[in-house]
Order: structure tokens, then C-alpha cells, then sequence
């Protein structure tokens, strides 16, 4: 049996549920609105590329276990197309706009959809001060009765803009030039960054850039690159900031103390990550203490935190989604690399990952070690 089938044979008990789609293009993106759709976008250069509204199949509101359903099954709500790359999309709460970013980094571009409508339109852009070309604006939204745009490429630029009046609202005025991996909106004040060096920070919009944060977080590591997520409220006990670094490196710090890891352990990846901009871990909304990686190859690791104690531990993934390496094998000539996963916003073991062969796959996984 080769490798393909071996996986196709497990996963009748390694998933409760599993859905494979095929997009037209590749995306980096997936963004919930509400816990039935989805938002995607392609990426690829010198070409007008989709943004769709996905609704999520029906099926996954059905509790037994269904073994396989590789069909295409999503509903389409809402398209239109970018003249560009996106790289970034964020839905605004409580409206029907989005903001999305890419290449070129000159702008952020504002869109809409309708509600007696299935078309996705630009209605405005938002001007970035951003010259290099290679550079787009890592980007979150502030949801307010005014929603406020956080954008930055780097530390020097990071601005919150009235997405209205487009007045800058507060901006960090700081000469450090340090390449933003990573933005996130924390509550109606605080926000979260991260540098590609690892440099973490929280900041508080009331007053002066005067950010909680890790001056030194990784002396002498070369060329690593770094991400990073902070568990949100109702996301577990206590509050927490996984790091992730390209070779593998995960740590967890206490917003509280940022220059001393809680713990700080190795994953067992394939391989440092061939594009890190593709680097993502996020943590499990519904489910304690559990995160996910991807961005190394075409896997999507899932761990549980609980035991990590202490530094330079190996660890060994919960469950481990292997169903883009064998999804369509004659389809590419590069290595499978997922571009991006997301946890469902309800469903405990409810995941969405998307890989460079532009499929999309949902996946509900079985824990083993429970059952």
C-alpha cells in the first residue's frame, strides 16, 4: 500500500469529519464571519485575483461520523476580484466591509458586500506610507462604534486610522525600523505585535508608545523568523503568547514577563520553514490549552500545552493533518506547503487549512489519547 492510501485507510479514525475543496487559486487567507462562512483570497502576482465568500457545508453540523466527503460542497455567497496579491483580509465586526492587504504595499483597499447582492466591491483604499516594494502591511481592526484599521510593515509605521475620516488615530512615532511578522488586536485598547527578529510587544492605545515588551528576545539566532498569537479571553486558563520561529521553535510567554519564556520547546518539523511568511500558530478558541502550527511543509501540527515546563524539551504533536501531502500529488512540481489554517470558531476539533495547490480542506480530528 502506498503512502497515499495508507492515509486515505487511517483517517477513517483520525477524522470525525473530513471535506476537501478545491479553490481556483491558492489563498493565504481564512477569516470567519460568524461560525458558517469563510472568506479566501488568491495571492499570485500579475493577475487579478478572486476574494469569495464561502458558506461551510451543511454536513458538519451532523454530529455522527461520516468518514470521507471530498466533494464540492461549499456554497459561494459573496465574490469579486483584487487587482493584486492579498495577503491579509480582515472582516470589520458588526459590518459588511473588509479590508484587505498585499503587494503593492502602497495601500490598504476597503471593500463591501451586500446582503441583496453576491458581489464583492472596492468602495475605498486607505494610503500606507510604505516605499519598499517588497513590503506589504501586516494589518487587524479595532471593533468599535468607529472601527479603527491597525496597520504597520514596520515598527516605525504602525498607525490605527478611523476607517471613516481615515484620521490617523494614534501611531507609533519611534524610529525602530524592525520588519512586522505579525499585528493583533487584544480589546478596544491593547494590541499585540511581533517582529520577524522575535521582538514582541503589547500596547496601550491610551497612552504614549510605551510598549510592554522583549528589547533582546533571541541574541545571535541568524536568519530565524518569528510569529507569534495570544491566546484570547474564553481561550483557555490564564493568558498566554505562543512565539513560533522558522526552525521549529515554539515558546510561551506570560504577557506579564516577555523576556523569559514559561517554556520554550523544539517541535519536530520536517524542515525550517521554505517560506516563513507562510509561518502560522493559533490557538484553540473551544478547546484548552491547544494550539496549532503550520508553514513548514503540508502538515498542520496540533499540540496540547498543558505539561510543557521548563526549555530545549522536545514534544510530539496531538495530531498531526497530513491530508495535503497526498491530495493531489500530480498536481504541482513544488513541495506541498500549507499557506495558512484557522480553528472553527464553535467546533472544538473543528480546523480550515489551505495549501500552495490551492486546496482547501476542513478537517474535524479525533484525539486518540481520549478515546
Amino acid at each position: 500500500m502506498d503512502p497515499a492510501e495508507d492515509w486515505l485507510v487511517g483517517s477513517l479514525r483520525l477524522y470525525q469529519d473530513f471535506h476537501a475543496f478545491d479553490l481556483s487559486g491558492a489563498t493565504r487567507v481564512l477569516e470567519w464571519i460568524g461560525d458558517k462562512g469563510v472568506f479566501v483570497a488568491g495571492y499570485e502576482s500579475l493577475k487579478k485575483n478572486e476574494i469569495l465568500h464561502l458558506i461551510l457545508p451543511l454536513r458538519l453540523s451532523v454530529k455522527e461520523n461520516q468518514g470521507l466527503f471530498p466533494e464540492r460542497d461549499f456554497k459561494l455567497r459573496h465574490g469579486g476580484f483584487s487587482d493584486g496579491p492579498v495577503f491579509d483580509l480582515k472582516h470589520v465586526p458588526g459590518t459588511r466591509l473588509l479590508v484587505t492587504s498585499g503587494l503593492p504595499g502602497c495601500y490598504l483597499q476597503v471593500w463591501q458586500f451586500a446582503e441583496d447582492s453576491d458581489v464583492i466591491k472596492a468602495v475605498s483604499t486607505i494610503a500606507v506610507h510604505e516605499k519598499e516594494g517588497n513590503l506589504w502591511p501586516r494589518v487587524d481592526v479595532f471593533s468599535s462604534m468607529v472601527p479603527g484599521v491597525l496597520h504597520g510593515a514596520r515598527l516605525s509605521d504602525l498607525k490605527i486610522v478611523d476607517l471613516e475620516s481615515q484620521k490617523v488615530m494614534y501611531s507609533s512615532d519611534i524610529s525602530d525600523s524592525e520588519k512586522l511578522s505579525s499585528l493583533q488586536v487584544l480589546d478596544a485598547n491593547t494590541f499585540a505585535f511581533c517582529c520577524t527578529s522575535g521582538h514582541l510587544g503589547l500596547v496601550d492605545t491610551r497612552q504614549m508608545w510605551a510598549p510592554l515588551e522583549n528589547i533582546s528576545p533571541n541574541p545571535g539566532s541568524g536568519g530565524e523568523r518569528w510569529c507569534a498569537k495570544v491566546r484570547g479571553m474564553g481561550q483557555g486558563p490564564g493568558s498566554y503568547i505562543a512565539s513560533l520561529g522558522s526552525e521549529g521553535q515554539l515558546r510561551l510567554l506570560d504577557p506579564r514577563d516577555l523576556c523569559h519564556p514559561v517554556s520554550s520547546v523544539q517541535c519536530p518539523v520536517s524542515t525550517p520553514s521554505p517560506n516563513p511568511e507562510l509561518l502560522r500558530v493559533t490557538w484553540a478558541p473551544a478547546l484548552d490549552n491547544c494550539l496549532a502550527i503550520s508553514g513548514f511543509d503540508g502538515t498542520v501540527q496540533v499540540y496540547d500545552v498543558t505539561s510543557w515546563d521548563g526549555t530545549g524539551i522536545q514534544v510530539e504533536p496531538l495530531f498531526t493533518h497530513r491530508g495535503h501531502l497526498f491530495h493531489d500529488e500530480n498536481k504541482m512540481d513544488t513541495a506541498p506547503q500549507v499557506t495558512t489554517h484557522t480553528w472553527h470558531p464553535c467546533k472544538p476539533r473543528t480546523l480550515l487549512s489551505a495549501e500552495n495547490d490551492a486546496s482547501l480542506h476542513v478537517w474535524d480530528w479525533v484525539d486518540l489519547c481520549a478515546s
